[in-house]
């Protein structure tokens, strides 16, 4: 193996583990001298992959730093530092042998690099705690506790349940060829449609509207068939087309007028200069600036979408301009005020109200680009789906030779058309009833105290705003469904289509069939196929999360730990814990480790004489 692949494989280990490996500038040079010593030129992009899983990574220096390390190559310091740098940073790294070993340090030629496919990272297990005959035995002391930080889980991440959704998604997801692809496939859909009717429908939670504006995330590896989701642009293009003729036809007015202005000469001075129209567009793309993405938003008076098939697209204009535009979708989640002041001319513009939706796919490692950090709020806000890379051959022959590109065209020319009579009917408010509000809020606080057993506090604003994404995909199913009724908006001949005017309407507009404002009701089987949603969609997150640096855990498990606690119940043993564990391919003493971790931290609580676990209470 030469040392270009012994790169490649480190890094995409250590970006698989979200690992710092140069966390001190002194790390950071040494990593450059190592692989532009025995890489060259071929090695700048490795560096930039590595350096960029640290919060204070800058493309610009680190291109300069590469430069000069290519420049003023240190003779002794060669690629097996980088392999010694990641096992500094807690990533052991094996491998069966290397035909090409790099060197290490001077001093150190004989130390060979190891790798794996995935990462390995090992913690030795802290015997503290004193359980009588449930008492480590010096075996187990020696164990270590193993670790797949962004891995693969071991337990198989869920599908969606099967539901019966509105006549349109049945539509959309039944060119997905699993149950995995169909659920990448509905959330997509339910992204670009909630885009295209966002300012039209909404729903009250927490003492605000929120309108169906979702920013949706799907991960998975090269070839896995993600790209499906391509099409999912196809249901907005429609709209997005519309706007653009009528952008070009003021342009081509703008013009003329522009061309009799100058040609006035001195007379110009008596009258005003045609103004240029906004550059308006609805699909918005991510291969800009953020500021020029702020723009584009500001144009289209703040109500956009934005579909990207590369996460590194937009992370490229996240980097560029320092969280600028990271800030302005933490914004859009909640609908908030946009503005930016220029310099240069002194204009300053904003919206009071921005309705921005997001729909993207990436690779596991760009993960990590788009979202460096939990802490800046991006990961809560985004709905999550990681798709499992392929492990056979699919037939790739469509029955019919079917025309995707056509099928999801002609869709989306049927949408635009439900679109122009949703917004001529003005606003729509889904409204739960009681007993569906009680059953949300069991739901989510089930599923905020179990989310402490596996990720402390890390969770708790995901799970919060999942409760909004789900309340905005319900509002845009119960509206699908109710426009499957022949007359949606007719309330003596549609009585049931779950569309019932406002309280506020006066009687003599309802007689007249001048309404504005509607009443939009769920019914109790779209209501369930929603919540059943919410724990899937709760495991792939924490699934997520792994792949991420730490903040509060310093060390974080994927998502086997919390589905192995989520089998145990509210109250299990040690042995009951070891013989699920072990069922599901986690080591004995790793479960071990998590066990003593927990009750430490006073997550669970060990009855004295029982020898029963119980979980505690979460207080917030």
């Amino acid at each position: 193996m030469n040392n270009i692949e012994s790169l490649r494989r480190l890094t995409e280990t250590v970006e698989t583990a979200g690992a710092d490996i140069a966390p001190t500038y002194i790390e950071y040079i040494q990593l450059a001298f190592a692989i532009a010593t025995d890489c060259g030129e071929a090695g700048r992009n490795y560096f930039h992959r590595l350096c960029r899983l640290s919060a204070k990574y800058q493309r610009e220096h680190t291109e300069r730093v590469f430069s000069n390390a290519l420049a003023t190559k240190h003779g002794d310091v060669h690629l097996g530092t980088a392999f010694h740098l990641a096992g500094i940073a807690g990533v052991e790294l094996h491998q069966d042998s290397v035909m090409n070993k790099p060197k290490g340090t001077k001093g150190t030629e004989d130390s060979g690099a190891t790798f794996s496919t995935h990462t390995c990272a090992r913690y030795k297990v802290d015997n503290d705690e004193n359980t009588g005959k449930e008492e480590n035995t010096q075996e187990e002391e020696r164990e270590e506790e193993e670790l797949l930080s962004g891995s693969e889980p071991k337990q198989q991440l869920p599908t969606f349940p099967k539901a019966d959704w509105p006549t349109l998604l049945q539509r959309i997801i039944a060119y997905g060829k699993s149950d995995a692809l169909k659920d990448v496939m509905l959330l997509g859909a339910l992204t670009a449609l909630g885009a295209t009717i966002a300012p039209h429908l909404r729903c009250s939670y927490s003492g605000k509207f929120l309108h169906p504006c979702l920013q949706y995330f799907a991960i998975a590896p090269s070839a896995s068939g993600k790209s499906i989701l391509s099409y999912i642009r196809l249901l907005a293009t429609p709209i997005h087309d519309e706007i653009r003729a009528e952008v070009a036809a003021k342009m081509k007015i703008y013009k003329k007028e522009k061309a009799a202005y100058e040609a006035l000469g001195k007379e110009r001075a008596k009258v005003d200069a045609p103004e240029m129209p906004a550059n308006k567009m609805f699909i918005i793309s991510g291969n800009n600036t953020g500021t020029g993405i702020l723009q584009n938003i500001m144009d289209s008076d703040g109500i956009g979408f934005i579909c990207e098939s590369e996460a590194d697209t937009l992370s490229t204009a996240i980097n560029a301009d320092h969280g600028h535009w990271s800030d302005t979708l933490r914004k859009a989640f909640d609908h908030d005020c946009l503005s930016y002041n220029r310099r240069t001319d002194q204009e300053y513009r904003e919206v009071k109200k921005s309705y921005i939706s997001l729909n993207i796919s990436g690779t596991p490692s760009q993960v990590k680009s788009f979202i460096p950090t939990t802490e800046d709020g991006a990961f809560s806000r985004q709905l999550f789906y990681y798709l499992y890379g392929i492990d056979q051959w699919i037939n790739q022959f469509l029955e019919d030779d079917l025309d995707l590109e056509e099928i999801f065209t002609n869709l989306g020319l049927e949408w635009k058309k439900e679109v122009e009579q949703i917004k001529a009917h003005g606003i729509h408010t889904l409204c739960l009833t009681e007993e569906q509000k009680k059953e949300f809020n069991t739901q989510f606080s089930h599923l905020f105290q179990r989310s402490s057993i596996a990720n402390g506090r890390e969770m708790y604003s995901s799970i919060a705003r999942l409760a909004v994404n789900l309340c905005r995909i319900m509002s845009i199913v119960a509206l699908l469904r109710a426009l499957e009724n022949p007359h949606p908006y007719q309330v003596k001949n549609a009585p049931s289509s779950g569309l019932t005017p406002d309280k506020g309407i006066p009687e003599d507009n309802i007689k007249d069939n001048i309404i504005t404002r509607w009443k939009l009701a769920i019914t109790p089987d779209d209501f369930h196929a929603v919540l059943r949603l919410a724990e899937p969609l709760y495991r792939h997150a924490t699934h997520i999360l792994s792949f991420l640096p730490s903040t509060e855990i310093s060390r974080r498990s994927n998502a086997d730990r919390d589905f192995l606690f989520s089998q145990l119940g509210d109250r299990f043993t040690r042995a009951q814990m070891i013989e699920i564990a072990e069922s599901i391919g986690i080591k004995k003493n790793t479960a071990i480790t998590w066990l003593k971790r927990l009750t430490k931290r006073g997550i669970l609580v060990k009855g004295d004489s029982t020898g029963v676990y119980e979980r505690a209470c979460v207080r917030v």
